[in-house]
């Protein structure tokens, strides 16, 4: 991940841009709904997707037409939800395509689908079941950026492996070899980011603190980390949307 320019057969990479869009075009509504009630929002909505750019363009070499690197997805995703990480995620990664040749326009739905959709999905569901069940707001954040970072890769593994079975052992030797070698520098890479998402998120409820408290990640009671499960009626059905 990122998938580099014209690596998959053009047959894998139209399903995977068929797959991707209904996610993106979802979350544009979803992201406009945000800027439209909350305009004060388009800081912090501004300030996810710079995060997601920055760690996202921070390549180290792994599979033969593939790379290594964060996704900081996991942090937006928390903030504002998977559908509006869609389309901060789609951005990124045609910003990337274009002016740094990372990824590439062909290969844009499978980088969109497994970083700016399976990525913020898992990382957000994690995150939400840890808050349910009692988790400190940092150990949920935590985990939540680990799964996001890791889950991209185990997608991007499906995909290659979709494409380019093993000629003896077919789809699962594939998948075998190329998660395998993601492993390598992926696991520690997760870990990295989802220490420092924490230090994002600590950093946010000193300086974000109204914002967090609307967006449900701190409890309006104790302004202490109350999570999406604990959200008010009007945060569980923006959740919804």
């Amino acid at each position: 991940m990122h998938i580099a320019e014209g690596y998959l057969p053009p047959a894998h990479a139209a399903a995977w841009a068929v797959a991707s869009a209904p996610f993106v075009v979802h979350g544009v509504r979803a992201l406009t709904r945000e800027v439209r009630s909350n305009p004060e929002s388009t800081l912090l909505l501004g300030a996810s997707g710079a995060f997601t750019f920055v760690l996202s363009a921070l390549k180290i070499p792994s599979v033969t037409g593939s790379c290594s690197h964060p996704t900081g997805t996991g942090l937006g995703a928390i903030l504002f939800r998977p559908p509006i990480m869609a389309v901060l995620g789609t951005i990124t990664l045609l910003f990337q395509a274009l002016l740094l040749a990372h990824g590439g326009l062909t290969t844009l739905g499978a980088n969109v689908f497994s970083m700016a959709i399976v990525g913020p999905w898992a990382g957000f569901g994690t995150y939400w079941l840890l808050r349910r069940f009692g988790a400190p707001l940092m150990v949920a954040v935590f985990f939540g950026a680990f799964v996001a970072d890791l889950s991209t890769y185990c997608v991007t593994s499906v995909q290659l492996a979709l494409a380019f079975p093993d000629p003896g052992t077919g789809f699962a030797g594939a998948l075998a070899k190329f998660g395998s070698i993601f492993a390598l520098t992926q696991i520690p890479l997760a870990v990295s980011e989802g220490l420092l998402t924490v230090l994002v998120m600590r950093l946010l409820t000193q300086s974000s603190k109204g914002e967090l408290l609307r967006l449900g990640v701190l409890s309006k009671v104790t302004g202490k980390g109350a999570g999406k499960a604990g959200a008010s009626g009007e945060e569980k059905e923006a959740a919804a949307r």
